[in-house]
C-alpha cells in the first residue's frame, strides 16, 4: 500500500484543548439576554385519552410567560424519514413520559411550580407492553391512523401495531430443514439500554431580527434535524439554522429530534430566547434507548457440521413511537442471522408498537441484539453435534464467493483469517483452570455511506482554514480532516484551523454515524484539497504565466513541475488581494467491502454465587488503512467496553410501562474496575473504500462482546443465559436449576 507522510500518523485529537480548558461551546453554554427556561409535563399513564387539560392556574404563576398544550401546536407529525411524532400529545398519550404540556418562564422554579398546577384528566385505555403480544388478535391498537403516516408501508392484512418489517430469504428453507440430521431452536431476549452519554439532551432557540429561527442543540445530524424542526413548527427549512456546538457524547442517541421542536415553538411564540435541558430521569424514561426484543433462531445441520437450513425471527419493541430513528426497520438485526455458509436461510425482523418508551438509535443499531442471539445460537448448535464452537465456525464461516445468511454478497472476505487471528492471540485451545471458560463470537459491518462537504480557504497571511458542516460527537472527525488536508497540501496538521459551518452556510451533510465518519470526511476533504490545488493552479497561471496543470502545492509554496521554480503562495495571494477558496461535496455509496471482527472472552464464574468475572477479551479486526492509530484504537477500546456493559450489567428496567431505573445509580454502566485485560489484533491492512482505502471501525468492536461472554460462561460452568444482561443472579439461578455447581 502507498506510504503517506501524515495519513497513518498518531495525531492527537484536534478539540482536546477546548474541552479540557472549558473553552469549547456546548448547547447548555448558549444564552442570551431575556432567556427563558422551559420544562415539560409528561404523562403518568402508558395509554390514555386526554379528556381535559386546564392550564389556567399555571399561567397565573409569576414569571411564567407561556404554557402550551397539544391544542396550541401544529397538528403535523414529524420524524426522521418516518413520521409519527406529535410536538405535544393532542388527544392520546402512548407511553409513560409522553409530552403533554410545555411551560416557559423566567426561571426554573417558576416553571416547576406551573407544571404542578396543570390539571389533566385522563381516560385510561388498555395498554400492551410485550411486542409479541402487541401483534396478537385483540391487542390494543397504539396508532389507529398509522396507514396515513408518511413513510408507512401499507400491506394487505398487516397488523396495525406492526410498524415495519425487514425480510431476507434465499433457497428453500423447509427443504433444508427436511435434509438436516439435527435441528436446534432457541429463543433469546435483549433489554433496553440507554446510550449513557454524559451530556443530556438540551436545546437553546431564539428568533433573530430577520425572522430566522436560530437553534443550538447537540445533534450530530444538523441538516436532518433542521428539516424535522421546519416541518414541526411550520417554517421553510431556510428559516431554520442549526448552529454548531460540541456534542457531549452520542453513541447513536444524538441524531433524533426529541424536545427541540417544543423549544423552538416556545421561542417563536414568546419572542424570547428559550432553553430546555432534560434531566437524567427524563433521559432514562423518555429519551430513545436501544431496542428491546425477542429473537427465535432455528438451525438444521448435518452430523459433519454443515449448516443446511437456518431461520431467524426477531420482534423488537418500538414503544409508543417510531420516528426517532432514521428508518422504520431495524435492519441491522437481520445480520444476526450470521456470517456462515447456508444455501437455505430466512431472516425476518419486525418492529412493533407498544406502550413502552420509544426505542431509538444506538451504536450499531440492531446488531448487538441480532448477533447476541445469532452467535449464542451458533455455539449451541455446535454443542448439539459435539463439535467445538471454534471448529464449527472455522468449518462454516463464509469465504469469497459465499453469501451471508441474509443474502449479502461481499468481496475480499477475511472472516476465517480474522477468527484464526483471534483464536491464536487468545490461546483459545490451551488448558483452563476450573471455573474458567472461553467464548467466541464474530460479527461484520460494512463501512457506512452518506454525504458530506468541505471547504478549504488559503488566506494571504498564510492561514489555512477547513470549513466543515460535521458536528463531531467525539470520534475525531476534525482530526481526520486536518490529517487529510495536511497530507494533500504538504502541511502539518497543527497548521490547519477548523471552522464549523452552520446549516445556512453549508451544503447538505448526512451527519456522523453508522461507521461512515472517516469515509465521508476523508472523501470530502480529499476532494476539497484537490479543488483548492486547481484554484491555486489557475491563480498561478493568471499571475505568473505558469500552466495551471503544472502547479503543485508543497506547504506554503507553489512549485512549477517543469522548471522547479517556487513561489510563496501567501505572498502571491497578498499581491492579488484575495484568498483562495474551494469546495467539494462527496457521496459515499454502498460498497461490497466489509470489516470482520472476531472476539474471544475469557471469564471466571464463581460457582457459589454465579458472579461473572471477565478476565480477558481478545478482539481481532480485518482493517483497511488506518488514518489515525490513536483514534482507531480508541474506537476499539470504547466499543469493547460498551459491549461489556451490554453483556454484563446494562438494562433499562420497565415494569408495566414505567421505567424503574430512573438514575445512573440504578442503571449500571462499566467503570474502570470492570475493564478486563484487552488484547487487540489487527490483520494486515487490506484495500477498503475512499481515496485511502479505509474500513469502518466505529461499531464492530461492540457487537460480539455480549455473545462472547455468554458463550464463555457456558464453557466455564455449563449453563446458558439466553437473556441479557448475563448477571450473577441469572447464572446462579441457572446453576440452581441444573442442580448446583
Amino acid at each position: 500500500m502507498t506510504t503517506y507522510r501524515v495519513i497513518g500518523r498518531p495525531v492527537p485529537k484536534t478539540d482536546v484543548q477546548g474541552k479540557t480548558t472549558g473553552a469549547a461551546l456546548y448547547a447548555m453554554d448558549a444564552q442570551a439576554p431575556g432567556m427563558l427556561w422551559a420544562k415539560l409535563l409528561r404523562s403518568p399513564l402508558p395509554h390514555a385519552r386526554i379528556v381535559r387539560i386546564d392550564a389556567a392556574k399555571a399561567r397565573q404563576v409569576p414569571g411564567v410567560r407561556l404554557v402550551l398544550t397539544g391544542a396550541d401546536v401544529p397538528g403535523v407529525l414529524y420524524g426522521r424519514r418516518y413520521r409519527d411524532l406529535p410536538v405535544l400529545a393532542r388527544d392520546v398519550v402512548r407511553f409513560v413520559g409522553d409530552r403533554v404540556a410545555a411551560v416557559a418562564g423566567d426561571d426554573e422554579e417558576a416553571v416547576e411550580r406551573a407544571l404542578q398546577l396543570i390539571e389533566v384528566e385522563y381516560e385510561e385505555l388498555p395498554a400492551v407492553f410485550d411486542p409479541v403480544e402487541a401483534l396478537g388478535d385483540g391487542a390494543p391498537v397504539i396508532h389507529p391512523d398509522v396507514r396515513s403516516y408518511f413513510g408507512y408501508e401499507v400491506e394487505e392484512g398487516r397488523h396495525l401495531n406492526l410498524l415495519a418489517r425487514d425480510t431476507h430469504e434465499k433457497g428453500d428453507v423447509e427443504a433444508g430443514f427436511a435434509a438436516a440430521d439435527v435441528i436446534v431452536e432457541h429463543t433469546f431476549s435483549v433489554p433496553r439500554t440507554h446510550q449513557a452519554y454524559i451530556e443530556p439532551h438540551c436545546a437553546f432557540a431564539m428568533m433573530d431580527e430577520d425572522g430566522v429561527l436560530q437553534l443550538w442543540a447537540p445533534n450530530k445530524n444538523p441538516h436532518g434535524i433542521r428539516g424535522a424542526i421546519a416541518m414541526a413548527v411550520d417554517l421553510p427549512p431556510e428559516k431554520v439554522v442549526l448552529n454548531p456546538v460540541q456534542v457531549g457524547g452520542d453513541f447513536g442517541g444524538k441524531g433524533a429530534t426529541l424536545e427541540e421542536p417544543i423549544v423552538c415553538l416556545l421561542a417563536m411564540r414568546t419572542g424570547r430566547p428559550v432553553k430546555m435541558v432534560m434531566d437524567h430521569p427524563e433521559e432514562l424514561t423518555a429519551a430513545a434507548p436501544r431496542h428491546a426484543g425477542v429473537m427465535t433462531l432455528k438451525t438444521g445441520v448435518k452430523r459433519d457440521g454443515e449448516i443446511v437450513a437456518h431461520s431467524m425471527r426477531g420482534v423488537f419493541d418500538s414503544g409508543g413511537y417510531g420516528g426517532v430513528r432514521p428508518g422504520a426497520p431495524l435492519g441491522g438485526a437481520a445480520h444476526g442471522a450470521g456470517l456462515y455458509k447456508c444455501d437455505n436461510a430466512r431472516a425476518e425482523v419486525l418492529r412493533v408498537y407498544t406502550n413502552n418508551l420509544p426505542g431509538g438509535q444506538a451504536r450499531a443499531p440492531g446488531e448487538p441484539q441480532g448477533f447476541f442471539a445469532g452467535e449464542s445460537h451458533i455455539d449451541l448448535v455446535a454443542r448439539a453435534i459435539d463439535m467445538d464452537p471454534a471448529e464449527f465456525r472455522l468449518r462454516n464461516v463464509i469465504r469469497d464467493g459465499d453469501a451471508t445468511m441474509a443474502g449479502d454478497r461481499l468481496e475480499r472476505i477475511r472472516a476465517r483469517e480474522t477468527l484464526e487471528a483471534a483464536l491464536e492471540a487468545a490461546d483459545y485451545f490451551s488448558p483452563k483452570a476450573p471455573g474458567v471458560g472461553r467464548g467466541i463470537a464474530m460479527a461484520f459491518r460494512g463501512t457506512g455511506t452518506g454525504e458530506s462537504a468541505a471547504r478549504i480557504t488559503l488566506h494571504p497571511n498564510g492561514d489555512v482554514v477547513i470549513g466543515t458542516p460535521v458536528f463531531d460527537q467525539g470520534t475525531g472527525a476534525y482530526t481526520t480532516a486536518r490529517q487529510v488536508v495536511a497530507e494533500e497540501l504538504g502541511l502539518d496538521p497543527e497548521e490547519l484551523r477548523i471552522e464549523l459551518l452552520d446549516t445556512a452556510h453549508s451544503p447538505f451533510d448526512s451527519g456522523i454515524g453508522g461507521s461512515r465518519g472517516t469515509n465521508v470526511v476523508t472523501g470530502s476533504m480529499y476532494g476539497a484539497a484537490q479543488a483548492v490545488k486547481r484554484e491555486m493552479g489557475d491563480l498561478a497561471a493568471e499571475a505568473l504565466g505558469w500552466p495551471s496543470g503544472d502547479v503543485e502545492i508543497a506547504g506554503r509554496e507553489l512549485v512549477h513541475r517543469g522548471s522547479g521554480e517556487r513561489r510563496n503562495w501567501p505572498e502571491l495571494l497578498a499581491e492579488l488581494g484575495r484568498p483562495a477558496t474551494a469546495e467539494a461535496t462527496f457521496s459515499a455509496e454502498r460498497a461490497p467491502v466489509t470489516g470482520f471482527v472476531a472476539q474471544v472472552a475469557e471469564t471466571y464464574v464463581d460457582p457459589d454465587t454465579g458472579q461473572v468475572e471477565l478476565r480477558k477479551l481478545t478482539t481481532a479486526h480485518d482493517i483497511g488503512r488506518i488514518i489515525n492509530p490513536i483514534g482507531h484504537q480508541g474506537q476499539i477500546n470504547g466499543g469493547v467496553m460498551q459491549g461489556v456493559g451490554y453483556g454484563l450489567m446494562e438494562e433499562v428496567v420497565v415494569e408495566g410501562g414505567r421505567v424503574v431505573t430512573t438514575s445512573f445509580a440504578d442503571f449500571k454502566i462499566p467503570n474502570i474496575e470492570d475493564i478486563p485485560e484487552l488484547r487487540t489484533v489487527l490483520l494486515d491492512p487490506q484495500e477498503g473504500v475512499g481515496p485511502y482505502g479505509i474500513k469502518g471501525i466505529g461499531e464492530n468492536p461492540l457487537t460480539p462482546v455480549a455473545p462472547a461472554i455468554a458463550n464463555a460462561v457456558e464453557d466455564a460452568v455449563g449453563v446458558r443465559v439466553k437473556d441479557l444482561p448475563v448477571s450473577a443472579e441469572k447464572v446462579y439461578a441457572a446453576l440452581r436449576e441444573r442442580g448446583g455447581a
